[in-house]
């Protein structure tokens, strides 16, 4: 157990009951002081020692005099700063230090009774319910927005200090449903659970791409759009030269970028071909691509090619996919196409389907003027167009470093001091990144998938490790996942052992669809639950105070971001079915001048599912640390000692599902 705060007063007294036990008459009493010169009779005759004590009362008048006039011109510099500042910063000022005046006032009664009661955490209004911090999102009433307004693109902005006005637990939709397993949860979703307007549903824009019953959304295989999807990467593979969609892992093709993914359909479809595809797309407040997706348990995030780079590194991504997603690929110079050319690998491959790629549409001279400006650009790029079909283009990024060098236009290589490994949300950069990374390997030349997972010596030395290192971090994960699953099966079985409608559950596996690592180090993890035959992906999570090992992470064939967890994670309320961390209390630490631990955990609840899984491994003393955390966020937990190792502990908590204060 961590130490209690020392009061400082004995009893628990209250400071407004201080009589009782008066520190002034206990420690500043005055005392008899005619022993050293003060306490002499000042109206007696001038002495040598008068005359000492005389000098030492004007030496203090005039510091006094000073001190007076250093407070005064203060006083008018911040009368001055006032009277030019906008009313609106002098009520965020006031504002904010009334807010602190209470807080602190608060914390000092609470102190001073002896006692370190929490306050009960309060629920947020519904407009909350799918509330994305660093966006401008909470709306009272979807219904009454604009078309316009809800495909509007919205910037990303995360000031300090700003989620700390919102200290309340969002709940779910009143009608959220626990969502189904997989696969059933990868076609069927509960309408309840997502946000969608009547708008949206009249206008005709959902109901083209998905089948609406009862209750619940359908991207049932017997639907036009899924048997679209099988046909479209069907049609993509060829145009790439393979023979089906099956094939795309040996031509090297393992990790996707799907921009403006719909809902993901292109994903589920891919999934299945043991192809992994991220989704990014605009914060939407309504009819969320993000949300939909993340609600068929699929990876998805928060993203936009606006002004700032994604948070992947360099090279990341086997394949890069738009169709229809709203880029403006001519603009800006070309330099969303460079965001595009730095995520790619070598040999990589961008795919490009918009109507105004369609010999109709390039009939008009002004789609035709944009269609040359980015294959000219493409070109410069060192792109080599592989195939048109209908809408639908493919270029495939060079593979041979000669190519740069042979360039005669196009954006510059960048400077040896530009970072190109971590990227987080720097602004878009107009030169590329050419051939000086050691990780410039085309995709063909890498270990296939799941051979990949295991990257061989040579590979491994690009990131300062060898293979002893990794067989040690996959010695250790096997038995972590073995462990973490052995005390995992008897709680969900207890609690849930079979839902009414459901199939027997094949123990515990498909109780989980996500799972978020907050501090993925090497992906061992993620390796671990692969190797388990656990039915589930992981979203890899580099922090960005500790070593960045993302690029090892991407390299294996996983997904994954950089992200500061002093900010607000780019997704929905409800987005994970399990949140885990390892060494994360102690790598933040050092940073708890920035956010506190209770941001942290604030964040946690925002993005966990009710009746989630939260698991924690730590130094003893802050897991011990945690335990009026957790009640404050009405977590069911336990903490659990650790065989053979005593310097630490397993916290396992599962957030409710509050379902009466749904009503």
């Amino acid at each position: 157990m961590s130490r209690p705060l020392y009061r400082g007063l004995s009893g628990g007294g209250r400071i407004t009951s201080l009589a009782a036990h008066d520190v002034f008459d206990e420690d500043f009493k005055p005392k008899d002081l005619s022993g050293n010169g003060f306490g002499h009779d000042l109206s007696s005759p001038m002495t040598p020692g008068r005359t000492k004590h005389s000098v030492t009362i004007s030496l203090l008048k005039l510091g006094l005099a000073i001190t007076i006039l250093a407070a005064l011109s203060v006083s008018f510099y911040w009368t001055l700063s006032l009277s030019v500042a906008s009313p609106v910063t002098i009520h965020r000022s006031y504002r904010r230090l009334q807010e602190q005046l209470i807080t602190d006032l608060t914390d000092i009664g609470d102190l001073s009774v002896g006692t370190a009661k929490s306050k009960d955490l309060e629920f947020c209004p519904p407009e909350y319910e799918n509330y994305v911090p660093c966006y401008y999102n909470v709306s009272e009433s979807l219904d009454s927005v604009e078309l316009s307004d809800v495909s509007a693109e919205y910037e990303r902005q995360c000031p300090r200090g700003a989620e700390k006005e919102r200290a309340c637990l969002v709940l779910p939709p009143r009608n959220y449903r626990i969502p189904l397993r997989w696969p059933s949860g990868r076609d069927f979703i509960w309408k309840g659970n997502v946000k969608i307007s009547g708008q949206e549903f009249s206008s005709g824009s959902l109901t083209k791409r998905m089948m609406v019953e009862e209750e619940q959304i359908s991207f049932r295989s017997d639907s036009l759009m899924v048997d679209g999807v099988e046909d479209y990467s069907h049609q993509i593979a060829e145009m790439v030269g393979l023979r089906n969609e099956s094939n795309f892992n040996e031509a090297g093709v393992r990790t996707v970028l799907d921009i403006g993914c719909g809902f993901g359909s292109l994903g589920a479809h891919l999934f299945s071909k043991q192809l992994l595809t991220m989704c990014i797309a605009n914060y939407e407040p309504s009819g969320s691509q993000v949300q939909l997706t993340l609600e068929r348990g699929l990876p998805a995030m928060v993203g936009s090619f606006a002004s700032r780079q994604l948070p992947f590194p360099y090279l990341s991504f086997d394949m890069v996919h738009c169709a229809r997603c709203g880029v403006d690929w001519e603009k800006n110079d070309g330099i969303f196409l460079v965001e595009v050319d730095r995520l790619l690998r070598p040999g990589g491959y961008f795919v490009w389907t918009s109507v105004s790629n369609s010999h109709r549409s390039l009939r008009d001279k002004e789609n035709q003027k944009k269609w040359t400006q980015i294959r000219d650009f493409a070109e410069n790029l060192c792109w080599d167009m592989l195939s048109q079909q209908d809408e639908t283009i493919v270029w495939k990024k060079t593979s041979k470093k000669k190519c740069y060098s042979s360039r005669k236009s196009g954006p510059s290589i960048c400077g040896k001091s530009h970072d190109t490994e971590s990227p987080y949300y720097q602004l878009l950069n107009p030169c590329i990144g050419g051939t000086r990374s050691q990780r410039w390997i085309p995709i063909e030349d890498r270990t296939p998938w799941p051979s990949r997972v295991n990257p061989n010596s040579t590979e491994l030395a690009i990131h300062d490790l060898h293979s002893e290192d990794l067989a040690e971090d996959a010695l250790n994960w096997n038995s972590a996942v073995r462990n973490y699953w052995s005390l995992l099966s008897p709680l969900i079985f207890s609690d849930h052992p079979k839902r009414p409608g459901d199939e027997d559950p094949s123990p515990p596996f498909n109780m989980l669809r996500n799972v978020l690592d907050m501090n993925a180090r090497l992906g061992g993890f993620n390796a671990a639950l692969l190797n388990a035959g656990k039915s589930v992906w992981v979203m890899n999570v580099v922090p960005t105070s500790g070593p960045n090992y993302l690029p090892l992470i991407l390299d294996r064939g996983f997904i994954g971001v950089q992200h500061d967890w002093c900010e607000a994670f780019p997704t929905y309320p409800r987005t994970y079915d399990m949140v885990h961390a390892e060494g994360l209390l102690s790598l933040m630490t050092p940073h708890l001048h920035r956010c506190s631990t209770f941001d942290i955990f604030m964040e946690i609840d925002r993005i966990l599912r009710p009746e989630g899984w939260v698991v924690l491994r730590d130094e003893a003393s802050l897991i011990e640390s945690l335990r009026p955390l957790i009640a404050r966020l009405k977590w069911d937990s336990r903490v659990m000692g650790l065989e053979g190792n005593s310097d630490q502990k397993l916290l396992v908590c599962q957030k409710p599902f509050f379902r009466k204060q749904l009503q």
